[in-house]
């Protein structure tokens, strides 16, 4: 049996070899991983006595680079969108309110423990031991104010639309040599919509 040598083939044949081995990643999504995993999930809109309340939950939102930059002691940020709209027929839809919350966590080794700050406790912090509770808070946003009852016009459709958006990590000028793929981190989810009738 003869062997193929690549260095005994002609200089075209090379060129079309590697291409052929790269082609299929030029036709592939260019789209970085956390952004095509990450979606809004399970959200509930229900009301209490005086507001209408939104929950939902972040799946998919943590990358193996990202835990890691995390255990390093790289703060990471979720910025969560939430939006409520009045479909209108004939005109654009009507923009009633609007919610930007912020959820960052912080590990810090000596203590071997991460923080969480949620913006919608106040910039409350919250401390745990445990990773896995560290990122269940930050993807998790539950309880949330978003209008008064009064606002809203009974039997009306409204239109409930929620993103989220990973902020990108702020870094000293000389680590961003270092950790040049945090520059990577600027994603966001697609546009999650729930329409309900009040």
């Amino acid at each position: 049996m003869k062997r193929i040598l690549l260095k005994n083939q002609p200089p075209f044949l090379k060129v079309l070899g590697l291409f052929l081995l790269l082609f299929p990643l030029l036709l592939s999504d260019p789209k970085p991983v956390w952004s095509r995993q990450a979606q809004i999930a399970d959200s509930i809109v229900t009301n209490n006595q005086e507001y209408l309340l939104v929950y939902f939950i972040t799946k998919g939102c943590f990358t193996p680079e990202m835990n890691k930059a995390i255990q390093n002691g790289i703060p990471t940020t979720f910025t969560f969108l939430i939006e409520l709209y009045q479909p209108r027929s004939f005109w654009p839809n009507k923009r009633i309110a609007s919610l930007k919350l912020h959820h960052t966590i912080k590990y810090d080794s000596l203590r071997e423990e991460y923080s969480v700050l949620l913006s919608e406790r106040g910039n409350q912090t919250f401390t745990v031991k445990e990773f896995s509770k560290a990122q269940e808070m930050m993807a998790d946003v539950s309880n949330i104010q978003l209008i008064l009852l009064k606002n809203l016009e009974r039997n009306n459709q409204y239109q409930l639309r929620i993103k989220a958006e990973l902020n990108k990590v702020r870094l000293p000028l000389y680590l961003h040599y270092l950790l040049f793929f945090v520059s990577l981190w600027d994603f966001e989810t697609d546009w999650y919509v729930v329409d309900f009738i009040y």
